[in-house]
């Protein structure tokens, strides 16, 4: 796997005729459902440092646990970890609180994404007006709207007291 990732790498910054990237970063932890391939991941993205390729690694959809294990393994490794990418926003912040401790502890920083949650806190959406058939946002949002009434509230009225849309 590892020459492959190093032979992607080159291929990706030729097309976008640069040198090197800031940054390259794996996109999921494939622990829960690829176990065994978690590892390679790892040590491509590592050569792909070793090979200058980037100045940095950094992981996205990561928990506190694997994040942990990988940089655990650049450290071996002399790779710097910069960041771990994480969904963050009202109705996450509960649970990535222990993200940011994470990222303190291996001395990372943490880049949020979706800070509207995936468009659900965008005030375009409730229980009788969900995401059309066969997006897959659709059975999200009927799940987690039910929940979100009282934070979409607060945050109309404070829209709509600075005569602002959400």
């Amino acid at each position: 796997n590892a020459p492959r990732q190093v032979s992607a790498a080159k291929a990706s910054l030729s097309r976008l005729q640069q040198p090197s990237l800031a940054l390259a970063q794996l996109h999921w932890s494939t622990a829960n459902y690829q176990p065994f391939q978690e590892a390679a991941l790892w040590e491509g993205i590592a050569d792909v440092y070793d090979a200058n390729l980037c100045s940095a690694v950094g992981v996205s959809n990561y928990g506190p646990l694997q994040l942990c294990k990988m940089a655990n393994r650049m450290t071996e490794r002399n790779v710097p970890l910069a960041t771990a990418q994480i969904q963050y926003s009202l109705m996450t912040y509960g649970a990535a609180k222990s993200m940011n401790e994470a990222c303190d502890e291996v001395g990372c920083r943490l880049i949020a994404y979706s800070p509207l949650c995936l468009g659900l806190l965008t005030g375009k959406y409730n229980v009788d007006a969900l995401p059309p058939v066969g997006n897959p946002r659709r059975q999200l949002f009927k799940e987690l709207l039910p929940g979100a009434g009282e934070l979409l509230g607060t945050l109309r009225s404070v829209a709509g007291g600075d005569d602002k849309s959400m």
